[in-house]
């Protein structure tokens, strides 16, 4: 019989949410992935995280879909408001989602909590990100509080625990524990305007983000880029 313990893992399909999901099996978790339609402007990141899933032995992914795009408010989920380009962020950028990490990890504890899973995996970052507010290491500390005040298995005096294992770390770091788990990059995606096929801009934050990741890490970057006319 498989004892292994059952945990949640947030899965967008990008290089952040993969790493997480490869800590997550390292550490001995029987992994579900859950991956969030949130009206994002492109479907790519979710096709990738299929692929992910696959590769790195989820034991389950679903699809969970909430249209946050019908507020509008985001460059990630409004057609109408552009996605900045080589700039540097010089606050909370158009590219934050309202209460996206939220709504996400309001879902995940509703799984988690009918698979008796006491773990959820948050990819988020608060070292080389863009500046959201809710991938502070104060709002998923908040968030495992509400938690445990809001669900029977909480109640109940079963601790639901929210780990958020590269909240810490930068890109780079990132990148370098991935590759020691054997999470393949090149099946992610990052880009906020990657193409059908999955290839990224190079132009936008994430993708530069990512990209000095890659560099500061000495690891060649895999990621397929647009063909430039520019």
């Amino acid at each position: 019989m498989n004892h292994a313990k059952r945990a949640v893992v947030l899965l967008s399909g990008g290089l952040d949410s993969a790493t997480c999901l490869a800590i997550a099996r390292d550490m001995g978790f029987e992994t579900y992935a859950l991956s969030v339609a949130y009206g994002q402007r492109h479907a790519a990141e979710l096709t990738a995280s299929a692929r992910v899933a696959q590769a790195l032995g989820a034991k389950e992914h679903r699809l969970a879909r909430v249209n946050l795009g019908q507020f509008g408010g985001s460059a990630l989920t409004d057609p109408g408001i552009a996605v900045p380009e080589n700039e540097d962020n010089g606050g909370i950028p158009v590219t934050y989602v309202p209460a996206r990490n939220t709504v996400m990890l309001s879902i995940a504890m509703a799984w988690a909590e009918v698979l008796g899973a006491q773990d959820i995996f948050v990819g988020v970052n608060a070292v080389d990100y863009s500046g959201y507010p809710d991938c502070r290491p104060e709002f998923i500390q908040a968030f495992e509080a509400m938690a445990n005040l809001a669900t029977k298995a909480g109640v109940e005096g079963t601790r639901l625990h929210i780990h958020a294992p590269l909240i810490e770390l930068s890109k780079a770091d990132i990148i370098r524990r991935g590759v020691a788990l054997g999470v393949d990059y090149g099946i992610t995606v990052t880009c906020y305007q990657a193409d059908d096929d999955g290839r990224a801009c190079g132009r936008c934050e994430a993708c530069r983000l990512r990209a000095a990741g890659f560099e500061a890490a000495g690891i060649p970057d895999p990621t397929p880029y647009q063909l430039r006319t520019d």
